[in-house]
C-alpha cells in the first residue's frame, strides 16, 4: 500500500475538516468530536458540493449546498437520499495522518 502523509490530527479541528489535493482529485479529511478521522471524496454525490466545508456531526457530514447527509464511514448518502462517494483508508500513527493512495489510483483507471 502507498500511504501519503497529510499532516497531523491537530491540523484538523474537532468536528472539522480539511481538503487534501491529490493527483486523483480532492479528498475531504474529517475529524469527529471523538477524535476519529475519516477521508472521503470531497464532492457531494448530489450536486458536487464541497463536503469538507460542511458540518460534521457524529460520523456524518452535512453538505453545505443542499443539506444532504453523507456517512463518513461508508461515503453513502443517509436518509431518503441516494448516492455515494468513495471512502479512503486513513492511518493515524500517534497523531500523524496518512491516506492510502493505491485505492485512489485504482479507482481513477
Amino acid at each position: 500500500m502507498n500511504w501519503y502523509s497529510i499532516g497531523r490530527i491537530e491540523d484538523i479541528p474537532l468536528r472539522g475538516a480539511r481538503c487534501v489535493r491529490t493527483p486523483q482529485g480532492k479528498i475531504g479529511v474529517f475529524r469527529t468530536a471523538e477524535n476519529e478521522v475519516f477521508a472521503i471524496e470531497d464532492h457531494c454525490p448530489h450536486k458536487g458540493g464541497p463536503l469538507s466545508q460542511g458540518i460534521v456531526h457524529g460520523k456524518a457530514v452535512t453538505c453545505p449546498l443542499h443539506n444532504w447527509v453523507i456517512s463518513l464511514e461508508t461515503g453513502k448518502a443517509l436518509g431518503a437520499d441516494e448516492g455515494a462517494v468513495r471512502s479512503i483508508p486513513v492511518k493515524n500513527e500517534d497523531g500523524a495522518l496518512s491516506i492510502e493512495l493505491e485505492s485512489l489510483m485504482m479507482a481513477a483507471e
